[in-house]
């Protein structure tokens, strides 16, 4: 916690240099690594969230997400004014916004296993489902996570592109495998997520922080869970 606390301190710092450069400069860095896929994905993991079982959700299926997406909205909202989209304001929102997502899907997957540890008379095709999309939605949530929380956040990656890398991606390794300039976008953290979640470790692009590998850590040990016990008893009870 400390790590991330600092992390976010350190970005707060930076971005608030990001409402000097004016409109115009701000919009070219928003180009660097736009934000829409990542809000697509939040849109996205709020969507899987609503195909889960009424038993796997907190309450009404309806009140999480809604709450989420009101989140979502007012980060869309504040895109189009630079001194609102490089505030630090939003960048605590948007950690707001992963952590509560992050925080049902793993309180939905708790609900899944202690039902299937109790014997639970859900058919395998439902079980299934359940897994694939906890397993879907760790994969977005993470990525999220990794995107918000390497060099600071997307906007002061490019604003100090100096900064201390939470991530070593193989084209930081060498210049010739990237252009000049190059900062990893959302795709690539999607990317990193996604192997983690399938290998249960690191793969290309290594983490560096202590605040990453602990969130790695949790993801691929989320992902074994869902994989190993969800996936294999719903195989299991087909067969």
């Amino acid at each position: 916690m400390r790590a991330l606390a600092r992390v976010l301190n350190q970005e707060a710092e930076l971005v608030r240099s990001a409402v000097e450069l004016g409109e115009e400069e701000g919009r070219r860095v928003a180009r660097r690594d736009p934000f829409w896929p990542a809000q697509l994905t939040a849109l996205t993991a709020i969507a899987l969230y609503l195909a889960l079982p009424e038993k796997l959700t907190i309450g009404p299926r309806w009140l999480l997400p809604s709450v989420e997406g009101l989140l979502v909205l007012g980060l869309i909202i504040a895109m189009p004014n630079p001194a609102m989209q490089y505030s630090p304001r939003r960048r605590h929102f948007a950690i707001s916004l992963i952590g509560l997502v992050s925080a049902a899907t793993l309180v939905s997957l708790v609900l899944l296993v202690h039902y299937l540890i109790q014997g639970g008379k859900a058919g395998g095709h439902a079980l299934i489902l359940s897994g694939v999309v906890l397993w879907v939605t760790n994969v977005l949530i993470f990525a999220l996570w990794y995107w918000e929380i390497d060099r600071g956040g997307p906007i002061a990656r490019v604003i100090d592109g100096s900064a201390c890398p939470d991530f070593l991606f193989p084209q930081m390794s060498d210049p010739r495998w990237a252009p000049d300039g190059w900062t990893p976008g959302f795709v690539d953290y999607l990317y990193v997520s996604v192997t983690n979640a399938t290998a249960f470790s690191p793969t290309d692009t290594m983490p560096l922080s202590p605040a990453v590998k602990l969130l790695m850590t949790v993801q691929a040990l989320s992902s074994l869970v869902t994989i190993g016990l969800v996936v294999a008893r719903a195989v299991n009870i087909l067969a």
